[in-house]
């Protein structure tokens, strides 16, 4: 596995070490020796899947707020996301700041967001599947969100909307 800082701190790029031949390619996704190594989150509590059937589809942002915060590992096995990150620590050098990478099919990129950051993605194809590792068990009473189109962040989404859920519209304005 390889690891690359993203500009939020806390937060890396890991890109999948092929072994390949004519036939196709092994990597290793996942690896909790190279993870502490890493100093990164080794406890897995939950995996997920999100299927979204068309493009635009628009997820997020969410997180779980504190004594349930979490790491989310997220990788895109079917398909292409524009996964964003925005960091909502107060005591971060990136407060407020976001990030967005691709995560497709075919890169096998996986995108690391530490605890107190927000995450959300927009689905850049048809049929496509998201699947996710938590640290933390899903916790409805702090499970919570900013909104996707918020002045505060000002992210610029590649495609035009073409669903998203009434509560990813309601969320408040981050203060």
């Amino acid at each position: 596995m390889e690891f690359t800082e993203t500009p939020i701190a806390g937060a890396y790029l890991i890109d999948v070490n092929r072994i390949g031949d004519d036939r196709g390619f092994f990597g290793r996704l996942w690896c909790e020796q190279e993870m502490a190594d890493m100093g990164l989150a080794t406890c897995i509590r939950q995996s997920n899947i999100g299927v979204s059937a068309r493009a635009g589809t628009l997820r997020g942002l969410h997180f779980q707020r504190t004594p349930h915060a979490e790491v989310k590992i997220i990788r895109c096995p079917r398909g292409a996301v524009y996964d964003v990150i925005v960091d909502l620590r107060r005591d971060s050098p990136t407060f407020k700041q976001w990030f967005a990478t691709e995560l497709t099919a075919a890169n096998a990129r996986m995108l690391y967001i530490p605890e107190g950051c927000a995450t959300g993605y927009q689905t850049l194809v048809d049929d496509t599947e998201i699947y996710y590792h938590t640290t933390e068990f899903y916790h409805p009473e702090s499970a919570t969100g900013v909104r996707y189109d918020d002045p505060a962040f000002a992210i610029d989404w590649p495609l035009e909307i073409t669903a998203i859920s009434d509560n990813d519209t309601q969320w408040p304005d981050f203060r």
